[in-house]
């Protein structure tokens, strides 16, 4: 059998992909809200999602669907999604220049492809109406799709969840937010009990 036989890339699949990644996101924002203006960052390999192996089968249409489904449930929120490389862009990220001049972040010289930044991000690049690349961000949720890591750009602290769908195509999902430190010690209280008089 060919090794591309399996891989999802029909027009029913990838209609059943967005399906799946709009579940996950739903799901994700309606348990944890992320305010308007804040980050969603999101990694994926188009090889894991397919079928394949990470970094070795990748998947344009499949990197352009999961792109424009996110990117539509997001910016209708007014949350800005960022679309990280892969590891051998150093896993840099798309983003909207509006985000980037928003929180500051600095611009670096590249342009993601299929082979360096992968499909996905690739699909930022060219869908995106003002795209930039930067190295960091500190989002405040994240989709991991196919184990890609997405740790170093999660605001501390990550806290991990395990949505109701576990796949979307065949790559595992993983999901993110962050939540304020915990600081203090054996006196310290994380709730408000009373107000101050004032």
């Amino acid at each position: 059998m060919n090794q591309n036989e399996n891989r999802t890339t029909t027009a029913e699949s990838l209609s059943e992909v967005s399906a799946q990644l709009e579940k996950i996101i739903t799901e994700l924002l309606d348990s944890h809200p992320q305010k308007k203006g804040s980050v969603f960052v999101i990694g994926c390999s188009t090889s894991e999602v397919t079928g394949g192996s990470i970094g070795k089968n990748s998947s344009e249409e499949t990197g352009k669907t999961i792109f424009e489904t996110a990117n539509r449930i997001l910016s209708s929120k007014g949350i800005f999604l960022a679309c990280q490389c892969c590891e051998h862009l150093n896993r840099a990220l798309v983003v909207e220049r509006e985000c980037a001049e928003k929180f500051g972040l600095e611009e670096v010289c590249v342009v993601p492809w299929i082979h360096g930044g992968g499909s996905f991000a690739t699909a930022a690049y060219y869908g995106f109406k003002d795209p930039v690349v930067v190295e960091h961000v500190k989002a405040t949720a994240g989709l991991d799709i196919g184990s890609t890591l997405i740790g170093m750009h999660i605001k501390e602290v990550a806290v991990p969840v395990h949505p109701e769908q576990k796949f979307i195509g065949k790559a595992y999902i993983t999901a993110a937010y962050s939540r304020p430190k915990l600081i203090g010690g054996e006196r310290a209280r994380y709730t408000a009990e009373r107000q101050l008089k004032r």
